[in-house]
């Protein structure tokens, strides 16, 4: 599932999310997911896969993916509220997604991260969960099938 996220980063310092493009010598080349512009990351800079960024709870660690999903599935594959609502609605509204994430160690300044890197990668039509569910059915499907056929 964490596919669809695959080459998009956070590079620290730098406001919205980021596709790979491609390596440098002591560099990545990455791409605005904003507005398109190029430019070199350097190691210096802390670069995070969304692929890799898990959310506390007071059980285990949830995959930012995981919480995209929920998101997605409560906006019905829409854009959710915005980042810049207060903190108190924030807070609120990230319970309905996760109940029992880490009200000690996720702050206000990472929900809001969460929200407005949900709201940009839907709007960029990046999430397929509908299709890769599909895909998957599909394919245990005609994994059955050959099976019984066998």
């Amino acid at each position: 599932m964490s596919e669809m996220l695959k080459g998009i980063l956070a590079v620290s310092g730098q406001s919205g999310l980021f596709k790979m493009i491609s390596q440098a010598k002591n560099s990545i080349i990455v791409e605005s997911l904003v507005d398109g512009k190029r430019m070199p990351a350097y190691a210096t800079s802390r670069i995070s896969a969304l692929e890799d960024i898990s959310i506390f709870t007071e059980e285990a660690d949830v995959k930012l993916v995981d919480v995209f999903k929920s998101i997605f599935e409560k906006e019905n594959g829409g854009p959710s509220i915005s980042h810049k609502v207060s903190a108190n609605e924030l807070k609120s509204y990230f319970a309905e997604v996760l109940p029992d994430y880490d009200r000690d160690r996720v702050y206000v300044s990472d929900i809001k991260k969460v929200i407005m890197w949900y709201n940009l990668l839907v709007d960029k039509n990046i999430f397929k969960f509908g299709e890769e569910e599909e895909a998957n059915t599909e394919q245990s499907v005609e994994a059955a099938s050959k099976e019984a056929k066998a």
